[in-house]
């Protein structure tokens, strides 16, 4: 290993005890045919395992039920997704490019009496289709999250993205939680709103042009009244639920609902109004 390959390794072990990564024992992390040691070389980035309890808060935040089907990406020695299946009833995966640490984690599943409900599989994460996950877990190096980011964002909206301490750049997280001294970061993907969308609020009413500009979960709203051009920021996607407040003629209408494709509908509230149906279609 070449001298910036070693500075690597060790500033991240440095960063990993930083954050509170204590020692434990090999009988504690493997078996009699496979005992790892934290801080020890991977692929991308040292093998640190996650604390049982980040795990556990990390699924609860992604609201985990037995219906879900969970990909942790990097899984080491299989504690995330053994606990998806053990604690809370769903199906996982761990894909994990160690082959040791895949075969050490199939033999914890089925010490643990979840070998029908979890596999591991020795593959690369970027190489992997984990599409069909309805929750992504990670504990991965900011720049590994911002190369996975794009792929992620190309899920079905309403898919839960929960990692351990680390960020995706600008891409602010839904949730995050600490619990002593880590964090617990937690995405839902959202579905496309960005477009100029012809909106209508109740059956009878002209459409009017309303124009939306998306980054990530957040949105920047532009509404034609009948006299002027008004403008909010306070928009928000989370899943396919959608969530924003227009002012005309000084009232304010908060709308909240759902985005199916090229078409949203829902419920719009004003002040001493009865609640009204709302739809757009985008144009």
């Amino acid at each position: 290993m070449n001298s910036a390959g070693k500075t690597w390794i060790w500033g991240w072990m440095a960063l990993a005890l930083a954050l509170g990564a204590m020692p434990v024992c090999a009988q504690q992390l493997g078996d009699k045919e496979y005992a790892p040691q934290v801080g020890q070389a991977g692929k991308d980035v040292i093998w640190v395992p996650t604390p049982q309890e980040v795990v556990e808060k990390m699924l609860q935040m992604a609201r985990i039920t037995p219906e879900d089907f969970v990909i942790d990406l990097g899984s080491g020695d299989g504690r995330i997704a053994i606990a998806a299946a053990k604690k809370f009833g769903a199906r996982s995966m761990g894909v994990e490019f160690n082959p040791d640490m895949v075969a050490l984690s199939n033999r914890e599943a089925q010490r643990q009496g979840v070998a029908d409900k979890v596999k591991f599989v020795n593959a690369d994460i970027f190489q992997t289709d984990f599409s069909q996950a309805t929750i992504i877990t990670m504990y991965l190096l900011p720049d590994l999250n911002l190369k996975l980011r794009p792929k992620l964002l190309e899920l079905k909206p309403g898919t839960r993205i929960a990692s351990h301490q680390f960020t995706m750049g600008e891409w602010q997280p839904d949730e995050t939680a600490t619990l002593d001294g880590r964090q617990a970061l937690m995405w839902v993907i959202p579905a496309s709103a960005a477009g100029t969308w012809a909106l209508r609020i109740d059956d009878k009413a002209q459409e009017r042009p309303l124009v939306i500009r998306q980054s990530f979960q957040m949105l920047s709203v532009q509404f034609n009244s009948l006299n002027s051009t008004l403008a909010f920021t306070d928009g928000r996607v989370r899943g396919d639920q959608v969530s924003f407040a227009i002012a005309d003629g000084g009232v304010r209408r908060e709308f909240s609902g759902r985005i199916q494709g090229n078409t949203m509908h829902g419920t719009v509230r004003a002040a001493g109004s009865p609640e009204t149906r709302w739809t757009a279609t985008l144009r």
